[in-house]
């Protein structure tokens, strides 16, 4: 298995592009094809999942596109992510029938809490694993507009030949978000709160990664989806909840996912999946106020704005989307050139581009199956009030809103991915139904705790900086 970048850089093997992340030519690192995946070969994945669980499956999924890491080797791998005991939840990614028929794909049940955790365990792992064997270190770069940060940190921590530099926009997580990431006290995770907002904080991230003689310098690497691991990762969830709903709905049933998504990671996994043969009958994209990705997958326009809209769904507070680049290249026929001219040339002169007179976005619902809607902070409260007085419990304010746009478009049996447990979003909780949710006990008096970060302007620059001093022991 190769790997392109979505730009033309190339070829690359897996281990190389988990560690460098970014491709030097700006673009994202896709396989040079899709493995393909049959109904014989689901009916085994079945039998698997419900003989030896979710660590079995992920190793079946993940060792299609990987092949510079010894069987072995990568089965371990797996197994250590995914084991059960770090989890809230025997199998890992459990699935339940709401009382509308909707299914709800829990992906919460991590140490941090969110989605994250799903892709983060397994990249620490391969970070871990590849480091080892290379004798390197590896700094790590990202930028978070609430769960990533602290997935990533919790993933991090402790593993060996890694540090992890966090950017995050100031003000714009909730407290617990906040609280999560910034009361980690250890030399090896360093927060940097940025003045701006998270598509600063991706830009900086970005600026970085392109000073090649920097990057190679202080040894960069991404835990943020433009590394191919996390999506890599995220697939098997789609996978392992297709097969669940199938078993329980039959393997007749036609499935669509319905994903709350600002930087159009979680989704480009569920693309993947199709490509691959997942029966997905379609992909439903679920976004808040800051609409970018709906206004294209309705009009053609890719319009990216001057600055997300703050809401109470704020990790979606996204309007730059670095993953739709993926999925654009895939589009256009796989073109490099063509997504260079788009992202590059027309994104840099023009500000947008616009592909509705295109022939490939003419076909792009019946071809890609996907369909787009938001949600309003209205609609995420009315959610949340009618999923608690119907007495299934209390969703976050992002599953809200994918709860919201499936009522109105989803098609056959309904699956919404799961974000995040309510207690990272009380406020929000608190002003739907006025209650406070249930709090782990591991998450007991964490906004109490000292906070360690350092603050910086919206300026790569003073990151590299940041991440110098930090490095020479300053």
């Amino acid at each position: 298995m190769r790997y392109f970048s979505t730009r033309g850089a190339g070829p690359r093997r897996f281990t190389d592009i988990l560690l460098e992340g970014l491709a030097p030519d700006g673009g994202l690192y896709l396989p040079e094809t899709y493995p393909s995946v049959d109904a014989a070969q689901l009916e085994v994945w079945s039998r698997l999942l419900r003989r030896d669980g979710y660590a079995a499956l992920a190793y079946e999924v993940v060792r299609l596109f990987v092949d510079d890491i010894p069987d072995e080797d990568l089965r371990g791998i797996c197994e250590r992510a995914y084991a059960p005991e770090k989890f809230a939840h025997p199998d890992v990614v459990p699935v339940t029938e709401m009382s509308d028929g909707t299914w709800l794909v829990h992906l919460s049940n991590g140490p941090s809490a969110a989605f994250k955790d799903m892709a983060m365990l397994l990249l620490g792992e391969l970070f871990a694993y590849e480091l080892g064997r290379r004798g390197q270190e590896l700094n790590i770069l990202g930028a978070t507009s609430g769960d990533t940060g602290s997935s990533a940190e919790y993933a991090m921590l402790g593993k060996p030949g890694v540090r992890v530099f966090m950017l995050s926009p100031a003000g714009r997580m909730s407290e617990f978000q906040q609280a999560q990431m910034f009361s980690i006290d250890d030399p090896a995770i360093v927060n940097i709160v940025v003045d701006g907002v998270f598509d600063d904080c991706q830009d900086i991230v970005k600026a970085v990664n392109a000073d090649a003689a920097f990057k190679a310098d202080y040894s960069l690497g991404a835990v943020n989806s433009i590394n191919w691991a996390r999506l890599l990762a995220q697939i098997v969830y789609y996978v392992a909840a297709w097969l669940r709903i199938t078993d329980a709905e039959g393997p007749a049933a036609r499935v669509s996912f319905t994903v709350p998504t600002g930087n159009f990671g979680n989704i480009a996994a569920g693309h993947i999946a199709r490509e691959m043969g997942l029966p997905i009958t379609q992909l439903v994209l679920a976004t808040n106020e800051n609409n970018v990705l709906e206004e294209f997958f309705t009009t053609g326009v890719y319009r990216p704005r001057p600055g997300a809209l703050q809401t109470s769904s704020p990790s979606m507070d996204i309007s730059k989307a670095s993953n739709f680049e993926r999925f654009v290249f895939d589009l256009v026929g796989r073109s490099p050139e063509r997504t260079r001219e788009l992202f590059v040339d027309r994104l840099q002169a023009d500000g947008f581009f616009d592909l509705s007179g295109d022939p490939a976005f003419l076909r792009l619902r019946d071809r890609f199956g996907f369909v787009a809607g938001h949600s309003t902070h209205a609609d995420r409260l009315t959610t949340i009030r009618r999923v608690h007085e119907a007495g299934e419990g209390l969703v976050d304010p992002h599953t809200a809103d994918a709860l919201h746009v499936a009522r109105a478009l989803g098609e056959g049996v309904t699956a919404v991915l799961e974000t995040a447990l309510p207690v990272k979003f009380s406020e929000t909780i608190e002003a739907a139904v006025g209650i406070v949710p249930d709090r782990p006990e591991r998450f007991v008096g964490l906004e109490d705790k000292r906070r360690h970060t350092v603050e910086a302007p919206n300026d790569p620059e003073a990151i590299k900086e940041i991440i110098r001093r930090t490095v020479a022991g300053d």
